[in-house]
């Protein structure tokens, strides 16, 4: 009967189901790019080799938001001190291109590759000249760069000349030099990465002890801040999008099963007089709402794996992740909306006069 009601009018089920569905990727796509780009943060951090990390006072944990004011010279005396085997220092640029933001990384490369195992070349090798650039692969593969292509970054022409794994840091290193040229701060970098012996928090201490007023974190304890929490504006985001979500599922369903109801008037009279109860009219609406919901849901989750493979094929930079708690999540906030939407029309059918419904045209 569930089926048959449903069938009635397929194409209006069809588009409500459809518009169901658009909760189910909404709420996921904004979770899996908020999720993503916090994972791909921690995961660049952590390829970097480093396990203590020093910004100025005040600095963002978000590194591209820190002022490049902390001297160079700071680089050796943090060198020298018990438990520290390297430092490398680092100056972050930003290039804005239309919508797209790309962090890029100022070093030495040297010792910035002396943090880890250094980087694995794909083609291409270290720079050699002040304008040259390494781009890691997905960037290379995003932009379709190869050894030798010039791209454009913050107003200057920079040749490629390494393409490198990716999961050091940024999208693409240059020269501190050229990136202190860039930022107009001879001399100064933003932040030092810090490799211990194995005692982090020893040498930790010994950098606070020199430099009492930057801000001095182990990488752990750093990690542990990349939350959306700690992003202004992530959390109020994702919970308006799923409100919003919610809201559709809500007027679609309401506004559906309100119009079946009313185009069902007869039929549901004829119920009644066959001794149907309160209850199991309702339940009959509500019923058709959840199976309605249910094929949002299984439509939404499937529309919404097909768009995440294509982006991952034809934008290979955007990290999306969607962790596994908000695809249950998800269903059952499409299962509310639903049932909340199917409420009143529910209880405006059980409510409805035998006679009268009878005797409606």
């Amino acid at each position: 009967m569930v089926w048959n009601n449903l069938g009635v009018r397929p194409l209006r089920s069809t588009l409500s189901v459809a518009a169901m569905s658009l909760q189910v990727l909404l709420v996921l796509f904004v979770v899996g790019l908020t999720s993503g780009m916090l994972s791909y943060w921690r995961t660049q951090q952590q390829g970097v080799g480093a396990d203590i990390i020093v910004q100025p006072p005040n600095s963002s944990i978000f590194f591209p938001f820190s002022s490049v004011v902390m001297p160079e010279t700071l680089g050796a005396k943090i060198a020298k001190l018990p438990g520290v085997v390297d430092v490398a220092p680092v100056v972050i640029v930003m290039a804005v291109g239309g919508t797209n933001i790309v962090m890029i990384d100022g070093i030495d490369y040297d010792r910035y590759a002396g943090l880890s195992q250094g980087f694995k070349f794909l083609s291409g090798g270290p720079f050699t000249a002040p304008n040259q650039v390494i781009a890691d692969d997905l960037m290379a593969h995003s932009k379709h760069l190869k050894v030798g292509s010039v791209v454009h970054l913050v107003d200057h022409d920079f040749v490629v000349c390494g393409i490198v794994l990716h999961g050091k840091g940024a999208r693409f290193f240059i020269p501190m030099a050229t990136a202190q040229y860039i930022q107009s701060a001879e001399g100064r970098v933003s932040m030092f990465y810090v490799l211990s012996d194995g005692h982090t928090e020893a040498a930790r201490e010994e950098i606070v002890k020199l430099e009492p007023d930057s801000k001095v974190q182990s990488l752990a304890d750093y990690l542990s801040l990349v939350t959306s929490t700690n992003l202004p504006g992530i959390d109020p985001f994702v919970h308006t999008f799923v409100g919003l979500g919610v809201a559709i599922s809500f007027l679609v369903v309401l506004l559906t099963m309100h119009t079946l109801v009313l185009e069902r008037t007869r039929e549901i009279g004829i119920l009644k007089a066959l001794g149907f109860s309160k209850t199991e009219v309702c339940g009959l609406i509500a019923v058709e709402a959840l199976v309605m919901a249910g094929l949002a849901a299984a439509f939404g989750l499937a529309l919404t794996g097909g768009i995440f493979v294509l982006l991952r094929h034809t934008a290979p930079t955007l990290s999306i992740l969607i962790p596994a708690v908000w695809v249950p999540r998800t269903i059952g906030l499409t299962i509310v909306g639903a049932f909340a939407g199917a409420l009143y029309p529910a209880l405006r059918a059980a409510a409805s006069d035998p006679v009268d419904a009878l005797a409606y045209e």
